[in-house]
């Protein structure tokens, strides 16, 4: 006769089995929420002052990538350093798509002008470029010179004399007019600023005579206030087919600027693509368009592959032009 009795199960193994029981029941639903992107608002970084161009540009893609999403796209400004505070803050973010910022060309060329927190290449994500700047040099409507010949003539009869407004040290509207003037043979002086608004603010109330940026001067231009020397793309701007770049103005100086959108390193394949396809449906928005034409900006598409091959394309040029320019960080 078998005296054996069943076993009894305590409380605590009641529970414990009850739990084990439970949890694939609840366990699929919070992976669920997990997975589902974008389910809440996404912060983009547009690394420059508010009401300047670039800071108009990047909230029309921001509204239009916005509603694809689903979710409202917030425009943070993060001014200074050149316009890389927003590559700098991707350095430690969740790769999550919750974070991102523009990409401007001056991520790949301060790296290797100072010591910055973040490298271009593997720090960040390329998810899409969409449209690039055009610049120029402008001056005070009353400036004792028309042209950029007579700039540069002014400036060899008053060495050191000329000043001219940046957006910040190292950025293409910089370097630019450095590469311009070391080829010219003329010495200017350059005033930093932490964006093309400050730089208007500036030039309009007269505190300096001249300007290097984007084409936020193009209104004060067509109105008289300000007048345009030259362009620095390979062509002339539609917008003034009158005025030479300035390589056709004898000095064989060429900047463009394309941007687009990036993030953290190690973000999942699946929402770049969520973004890419969002923000790459913007330049099918009337309203995206018009912004850009209203800053004379073309259409600059490369998808996630394309952006990433040219961000390391670029941070390969950019340490020769600096090292050419002996502009290289010591050490």
């Amino acid at each position: 006769m078998n005296t054996h009795r069943p076993a009894t199960l305590n409380r605590r193994q009641v529970l414990t089995t009850v739990a084990a029981i439970a949890a694939p029941a609840i366990l699929p639903a919070h992976v669920f929420a997990q997975d589902k992107y974008p389910s809440r608002p996404i912060k983009l970084i547009a690394p420059w002052p508010a009401g300047g161009s670039s800071d108009g540009v990047m909230r029309a893609f921001a509204d239009s990538a916005g509603k694809t999403l689903g979710v409202p796209v917030i425009i943070e400004n993060k001014p200074g350093v050149g316009g890389t505070l927003g590559a700098a803050a991707m350095v430690g973010a969740v790769p999550d798509g919750y974070t991102l910022t523009q990409l401007p060309l001056g991520i790949y060329r301060l790296p290797h002008m100072q010591k910055m927190p973040f490298d271009p290449v593997a720090d960040l994500t390329h998810i899409v470029c969409l449209t690039g700047y055009t610049f120029g040099i402008a001056c005070t409507a009353d400036a004792p010179f028309k042209t950029l010949k007579e700039m540069v003539a002014y400036a060899k009869a008053n060495p050191g004399q000329l000043e001219y407004g940046h957006t910040g040290t190292g950025t293409t509207p910089h370097l630019a007019i450095e590469e311009f003037s070391e080829k010219a043979g003329i010495r200017l002086n350059p005033v930093p600023f932490k964006g093309s608004a400050e730089i208007m603010q500036a030039i309009l109330g007269g505190h300096i005579r001249m300007m290097s940026g984007t084409t936020e001067f193009a209104p004060h231009v067509q109105s008289g206030k300000l007048r345009l020397l030259a362009t620095l793309g390979s062509n002339r701007n539609k917008a003034f087919p009158d005025v030479p770049t300035v390589k056709e103005s004898g000095w064989d100086t060429i900047s463009e600027s394309p941007f687009g959108i990036g993030g953290p390193k190690g973000m999942a394949p699946a929402v770049v693509k969520v973004l890419h396809d969002a923000f790459k449906k913007t330049l099918e928005d009337p309203a995206v368009l018009a912004t850009l034409d209203k800053f004379f900006q073309p259409v600059i598409y490369m998808n996630s592959a394309d952006y990433t091959a040219y961000g390391e394309r670029t941070f390969k040029a950019e340490k020769a032009t600096i090292e050419r320019l002996g502009l290289a960080k010591k050490g």
